[in-house]
């Protein structure tokens, strides 16, 4: 198997340099064009096997186990390396591109989200130790794309800065509008949206680790009565809100069930409403989810191409009234996050273990690389059930996002 992997990597390299330390004790380099460099060692012949077999997953899975070791250098920069010849050329590995086939053809399969099963899916992920999620995101516990208006911003100003984007597209012009978030999260749009532009919100989530933090944290605040988190699937939303907001939960929809996503939202959606869903999409025409971060990360997870969303939006009946792409935005975002885990690792490693320390490890730094110089990106589409919901141009946004002014709410609470 070392031959044959050997030979696709002289196919595979095509940027930058790759240096590998065979389990035996020798080494190999493979080079292209001028691009990153990193080196590795396998450790072992099995590690070898399951690479050849089924890289997509065997990679981060060597690299979780000690089977596969960075050698002066990152894990980073070693899947800097291979994420960057992964974008040049698949062809150059028959076993990855035959997998990525499979994986295209099953996808609906792995994305089999009924409600039973999305809460599950949720569970894996967002009801890991709240601890955990403290030592790397912002205070406001924002797990989801920041905005970089300069790019010099710290972590908290571009977390900040992008729940006033979304808070100026929703069109908050008024106190006590009723506002849905699908996947709130530890409540912090939620708690913006109230605290900052008098809104009643509602917030609703599958994790009951945010359920109960979102809850505390409202009654910390003394937002109780303004701001309700519930345990509900959208599915089972049957009710008018002026505004409905969803931040990086579409992404957990699944293909699917994309017009059930866009008919709640049409079904739920004051006349005069406008709604906002920012999401992870990808450049590329469809695809799959990668097979690790499917098993480890995000089960159930898809992030779709636009040419996957709005056929789904048209066939609801709602209007597109604006749409944005963010590009490197997450990848931004994801380095300081990527930071702050390396300097609390030790701490974290308490909580959990060496080896979900060195799965997360790989999940950051891929999902970086993903959004610098791989497929993904963010978009924010702005929905609305008639055209007369948004002014004309878009100079309101800016307007909103410069001078922010605090909507005062009634005084009935």
């Amino acid at each position: 198997m070392q031959g044959l992997l050997g030979t696709f990597l002289r196919r595979f390299i095509t940027a930058g340099r790759l240096t590998v330390r065979w389990p035996e004790g020798s080494s190999a380099i493979y080079t292209g064009i001028p691009g990153p460099e990193a080196a590795m060692a396998l450790t072992d012949a099995a590690t070898v096997r399951r690479i050849v077999l089924n890289p997509s997953l065997a990679v981060g899975e060597a690299y979780m186990n000690g089977g596969l070791k960075p050698v002066d250098c990152s894990i980073y920069d070693l899947l800097d390396v291979l994420i960057t010849n992964q974008m040049r050329s698949v062809a150059g590995v028959p076993t990855l591109g035959l997998r990525n086939l499979i994986a295209r053809m099953t996808r609906r399969l792995a994305q089999f989200n009924p409600a039973s099963r999305s809460r599950r899916n949720v569970a894996h992920h967002y009801d890991l130790n709240g601890r955990l999620y403290s030592l790397f995101l912002d205070r406001d516990r924002q797990y989801s794309c920041g905005y970089f208006l300069r790019g010099d911003e710290t972590l908290e100003e571009a977390q900040i800065a992008k729940k006033r984007h979304i808070a100026a597209k929703l069109c908050l012009n008024r106190p006590d509008l009723e506002v849905l978030d699908i996947g709130s999260g530890w409540g912090g749009m939620a708690l913006t949206l109230a605290r900052d532009y008098g809104a009643r919100v509602t917030g609703i989530t599958l994790s009951t680790e945010q359920l109960a933090e979102a809850t505390a944290r409202a009654a910390a605040e003394g937002l109780s009565e303004r701001v309700k988190f519930e345990l509900l699937d959208y599915r089972a939303l049957d009710r008018k809100f002026d505004r409905i907001v969803s931040v990086g939960m579409f992404e957990h929809v699944g293909v699917g069930y994309f017009d059930n996503f866009f008919a709640m939202v049409k079904r739920n959606l004051a006349a005069d409403g406008v709604a906002l869903i920012h999401a992870i999409g990808r450049f590329t025409p469809p695809d799959a989810t990668t097979a690790w971060i499917t098993k480890y990360i995000f089960p159930g997870g898809y992030c779709p191409s636009l040419s996957e969303v709005f056929p789904a939006i048209e066939r609801s009946g709602l209007f597109t009234t604006d749409a944005e792409i963010l590009r490197l935005h997450y990848a931004e975002t994801i380095r300081h996050w990527r930071r702050r885990f390396t300097a609390n690792r030790d701490a974290i490693a308490s909580v959990y273990d060496e080896r979900f320390c060195r799965m997360f490890e790989f999940y950051l730094a891929a999902s970086e690389l993903a959004f610098r110089c791989d497929s993904l990106m963010v978009f924010q589409i702005q929905l609305a059930n008639g055209q007369t919901a948004v002014p004309l141009t878009r100079d309101y946004i800016h307007a909103a996002e410069s001078n922010p002014v605090r909507v005062q709410a009634s005084a009935a609470d």
